[in-house]
């Protein structure tokens, strides 16, 4: 089957996705979607504070001023001080930093694993994808903060037990998204045209379905980042996260923030507004993509 007939029923070759530039895209973005734009510089910011974090905060997160213990937000502290007169700020700073770092790998490796799963199992079919698909089903019964937290009750808090458990919790479950994809671009014409010429599976996958599917992919990636930071944030709230005196926005509403509420109040609202908008955004900034990415919706017409 030429190149001509594939496009005369209608059907885009898979190369197309790959042409888009990716200044017109951003144009379409904040044009199109610009709430979705705000979600994704939010996003943005928080992760250069992240990367930053050692040049950007002005005081180190577990440096102690006992005189200055539960000072009101100031000129010297913007965020005020907790019970130990640590600086709030500085402790937002690096916490971003550690949710960002937790966030994306745990996202990446969710990801991957959706990728892998969803991928094999929708392009196989068969007995192969029905099985799959029931081990995906039984994993997706048990609820994952309950996993989570059996998980790292046995092996220990720590950050790589945190981003392995979350990435695979997410991971498996997440593969249903990307079969869902493959099962609706592997009958499309330019498939049936590459297996006709020969083409081995692996080049098939590789050059056709992924290329074809990774508007999902993208998607799924951007809504597992905040998923992430917010089931970490959870963990860290029951004392089962990252081990202080590392700073995590949900360690800091656990401790100091739940303590000291009454006494100060920033202690619990300054951790618990970065950790609204960085899961606001992440949300906004992903249905904005699926939008804009997704041939069938009507925001990419």
């Amino acid at each position: 089957m030429s190149h001509n007939t594939v496009n005369a029923v209608g059907v885009a070759p898979p190369a197309a996705f790959g042409k888009k530039k990716p200044a017109g895209f951003v144009k379409r973005l904040f044009r199109d979607k610009p709430l979705g734009a705000a979600g994704g510089i939010v996003l943005l910011f928080f992760l250069l504070v992240g990367i930053f974090a050692d040049y950007i905060a002005p005081f180190g997160f577990s440096e102690m001023a006992p005189v200055e213990r539960l000072n009101s937000p100031s000129m010297r502290h913007w965020f005020g001080t907790d019970n130990l007169g640590r600086d709030v700020l500085s402790r937002c700073i690096y916490g971003a930093q550690l949710s960002v770092i937790i966030g994306c790998s745990a996202a990446v490796l969710a990801t991957v694993i959706s990728t892998l799963i969803g991928v094999a199992s929708g392009y196989i079919g068969g007995k192969f994808d029905l099985v799959v698909q029931r081990f995906v089903d039984a994993w997706m019964s048990f609820p994952d903060l309950i996993v989570l937290i059996v998980v790292v009750s046995v092996v220990g808090p720590g950050m790589p037990q945190t981003i392995f458990t979350l990435g695979l919790l997410l991971g498996i479950g997440g593969s249903r998204i990307v079969r869902s994809a493959v099962v609706g671009v592997r009958e499309n014409m330019y498939i049936h045209a590459a297996k006709s010429m020969g083409a081995s599976p692996m080049r098939i996958l590789w050059c056709h379905i992924l290329p074809n599917v990774m508007a999902p992919i993208i998607v799924l990636f951007t809504t597992r980042v905040g998923t992430v930071i917010l089931a970490e944030s959870s963990i860290a709230f029951l004392g089962l996260g990252v081990p202080p005196p590392a700073p995590t926005w949900g360690g800091m509403l656990s401790g100091s923030g739940r303590t000291y509420m009454l006494q100060g109040p920033w202690l619990a609202l300054a951790p618990g507004i970065c950790l609204t908008a960085v899961v606001y955004a992440t949300n906004v900034f992903g249905d904005a993509l699926r939008d804009l990415l997704d041939p069938r919706m009507r925001g990419s017409r």
